[in-house]
């Protein structure tokens, strides 16, 4: 039977739903840390075709009580679009009377798109990002931030210091463990720089050197270096981040403060750097970086390649993800994701003239940047 429900009625039950949504969207977050921890989409590309519930639960070493539980876990997936399901078609053996010859129907589970980028051996894996972003460490600060909120003006900076006592900074470099999962997770995701680096080539053409501020273990340089032979690039870091890297003919590592001084190049690169800091710990680092632009004479320039917020031209989702990373700045650092105007404040007060958005690519925008 059919209720028809009155206005008031359908508007209070889109509101809980509404609700609903956004009160377990966590369950998908870690519903999909599961199955990276349980290497689930590793497992199924090794198996090189669908893999049916029996078969995964085997390979997990599920116990035979808990299959239904990895069923649901996978439907969830499945429903979330991280796996797909498809009809596996089975014969009975030549030698069975043809009455009982009937094809027998299984379902299979299969990658997707989402699930192929966390295989762990894809180059481009985004799975050690997925870990290092839904550690505790990281998620425990979001349950203090009304507290935070509240306190004013403290001693803890930011969300993460009132948690755990200390910067993130500080926490990576005294807990090698979760820094090097942390500095993965972020060498992970410069990995895509790679299709800006083929499809934004006059970006780099033209330049003799190049300095990563904030590199890193030198992802990004690395990519570029070997797109561009010619350019002689430098990753430049904290001295414990850089020590012992291994260097070739067009990269090397210094290590060195930014807020003390840069090395000085044709082009200095900040990929997913500025968004950790401050309005004024930026201008005081674009500041060194005008003087050491400068100091080359003509034709020097600031490469950016950070988060640009734009409510207007964007689509929901991807001002979603741009917002939610602007939340995630506040709560574990004192950085932010900027708008247009709020990027163009920042180069003007460290006294540059022009600059120009070049180009976007998934989150980020690429932004060059003239004294």
């Amino acid at each position: 039977m059919d209720i028809v429900h009155s206005r008031e009625a359908n508007e209070h039950i889109e509101v809980l739903s509404h609700l609903h949504k956004h009160i377990f969207s966590f369950v998908d977050s870690m519903s999909l840390n599961c199955a990276i921890q349980l290497a689930i989409p590793d497992i199924i590309h090794s198996h090189g075709r669908p893999i049916t519930l029996p078969q995964l639960a085997s390979k997990l070493h599920i116990h035979p009580k808990k299959t239904s539980c990895l069923y649901r876990l996978m439907r969830l997936l499945v429903h979330s679009g991280f796996f797909t399901k498809t009809k596996l078609h089975h014969h009975h053996h030549q030698n069975q009377p043809e009455d009982e010859k009937e094809e027998e129907e299984e379902e299979g589970y299969a990658l997707t798109p989402s699930s192929r980028l966390v295989i762990k051996d894809n180059v481009n894996s985004l799975s050690p990002f997925v870990k290092a972003m839904l550690d505790p460490v990281l998620v425990s600060p979001w349950h203090v931030l009304g507290d935070w909120l509240r306190e004013g003006s403290t001693q803890e900076l930011t969300s993460f210091e009132k948690t755990h006592g200390m910067s993130l900074w500080n926490y990576c470099n005294q807990n090698t463990e979760y820094g090097g999962v942390f500095n993965e997770a972020m060498a992970s995701n410069s990995k895509l720089l790679s299709f800006v680096v083929e499809d934004y080539k006059l970006i780099f053409e033209g330049l003799g050197s190049l300095v990563d501020i904030g590199g890193g273990n030198g992802t990004v340089a690395r990519i570029i270096s070997q797109a561009f032979p010619h350019i002689k690039c430098t990753v430049f870091d904290l001295p414990h981040v850089v020590a012992n890297l291994p260097e070739t003919t067009n990269l090397k590592y210094v290590g060195g403060d930014m807020f003390q001084s840069i090395p000085s190049a044709d082009a200095l690169l900040f990929k997913s750097v500025l968004h950790d800091w401050s309005d004024e710990e930026c201008v005081n680092i674009l500041k060194r970086c005008r003087e050491t632009i400068k100091s080359k004479g003509k034709g020097g320039k600031v490469i950016i390649i950070d988060v640009v917020i734009n409510e207007e031209k964007d689509e929901d989702d991807m001002t979603k993800i741009k917002l939610f990373a602007d939340t995630c700045m506040m709560v574990l650092l004192t950085g932010k994701e900027r708008d247009k105007k709020e990027w163009e404040k920042l180069f003007f007060d460290a006294g540059f003239t022009h600059y120009n958005i070049v180009a976007s690519y998934g989150v980020e925008s690429v932004i060059e940047l003239y004294p």
